[in-house]
């Protein structure tokens, strides 16, 4: 009887540990179902969302990366050539630009020399004025003009002289006699030793080598009356049928 009872209490035991833990097995499974449930759908929507990312993601970071070089690749990347990028196809500079660019930065009016460019963009074509300051010629105003060609500095500056003009040096056309301007051109000149060039002429005439040779034989024979010839020039007079502008 004892075994019997003993048996029943530890049956009665069995019932009462057993009965709670078989709801309790049924709901953690019931969880961990629930579980993978969602987390199977999380799974489902990422997975879903994720080709859509994907595929917008690629072709916005490449706008991404050309947007910031447009000036350096065309369609399909492909690179543009340097004139595109660096200038929008703008013309090169030639060797007598570089040059020309160089000699204006260091060039140093003289007394009585004025320099103006009729097109700030261009620096091949720009006019030199000058007013010798003492000499025959002194006070009046004289303007030249300068047109630098393809291969200066192997090739002088052209210059001619726009103001008439009473002259050795200088013609009645305005055509310039100056040796550096010819035979006596090197590379290492640069403007403003031409500058100086055509000042050194109104304060001292070379006769010996001359485009108005009337002028230079009156220059040789008669200084004086060649001063008072110019003089008349200089105030409008006329020479040889020649009318020439009052400058002073």
């Amino acid at each position: 009887r004892s075994r019997r009872g003993h048996q029943q209490v530890l049956n009665a035991t069995h019932h009462q540990n057993s009965f709670p833990t078989k709801p309790t097995k049924m709901l953690a499974l019931k969880k961990k179902r629930e579980a993978e449930a969602k987390a199977k759908a999380e799974a489902e929507a990422a997975g879903a969302a994720t080709p859509p990312s994907q595929s917008s993601s690629n072709p916005t970071s490449e706008p991404t990366e050309s947007s910031g070089k447009t000036s350096l690749f065309g369609i399909g990347g492909k690179k543009k050539s340097n004139k595109s990028a660096e200038g929008g196809g703008g013309k090169k500079k030639t060797p007598g630009e570089i040059r020309i660019q160089k000699d204006i930065a260091e060039l140093e009016n003289e007394p009585g020399t004025e320099t103006e460019f009729p097109n700030p963009n261009d620096l091949t074509d720009f006019r030199v004025y000058i007013t010798p300051q003492e000499g025959y010629w002194k006070g009046a105003r004289y303007e030249f003009t300068f047109l630098i060609p393809e291969h200066y500095p192997h090739s002088p500056p052209k210059i001619h002289c726009k103001t008439q003009i009473y002259h050795p040096n200088i013609d009645l056309e305005g055509k310039v006699c100056l040796n550096i301007l010819r035979e006596k051109w090197t590379p290492v000149l640069d403007l403003s030793q031409v500058i100086f060039g055509l000042i050194h002429i109104f304060i001292d005439p070379n006769p010996k080598d001359p485009l108005n040779h009337e002028a230079a034989e009156l220059l040789r024979r008669d200084p004086d009356q060649f001063a008072r010839l110019v003089s008349r020039t200089l105030r409008g007079g006329r020479l040889d049928n020649v009318q020439f502008p009052r400058l002073l």
